[in-house]
């Protein structure tokens, strides 16, 4: 299994465990060409969440990855969602970092909720 499709499936679970409802992986819109890791529910909060996922630190952080042109991509898919969610519900864009080190057979997962999506 890739290193990307490991971390947001280990990210996946451990959202899970924090009580999200995820009701979407790897979305996509048809006219956009970004796509959203994950989408689930934070309580009453809808998140659109995006998953980095490292072998090591040693290289710029997972959360920085999420670069000016990525935010814009996210960013439209978010709207074309949001216009298609039956009521008005508040949401927010969370960034999940996840590192593994080939010591430890758990990865380290950090969840950076509400980050920002200006580029």
């Amino acid at each position: 299994m890739r290193i990307g499709s490991r971390g947001e499936e280990d990210a996946y679970f451990q959202l899970r465990k924090f009580g999200y409802v995820i009701v979407a992986r790897n979305f996509r819109y048809v006219r956009c060409h970004g796509e959203i890791d994950l989408i689930g529910w934070d309580g009453d909060v809808l998140c659109f969440i995006e998953v980095k996922t490292r072998a090591t630190h040693d290289v710029k952080t997972a959360e920085a990855a999420v670069d000016r042109h990525k935010r814009r991509e996210v960013a439209k898919v978010i709207r074309e969602y949001v216009r298609a969610v039956p009521r008005l519900c508040q949401w927010r864009f969370d960034i999940v970092s996840v590192y593994y080190d080939g010591c430890n057979p758990h990865p380290q997962i950090e969840i950076f909720r509400n980050a920002s999506l200006a580029s």
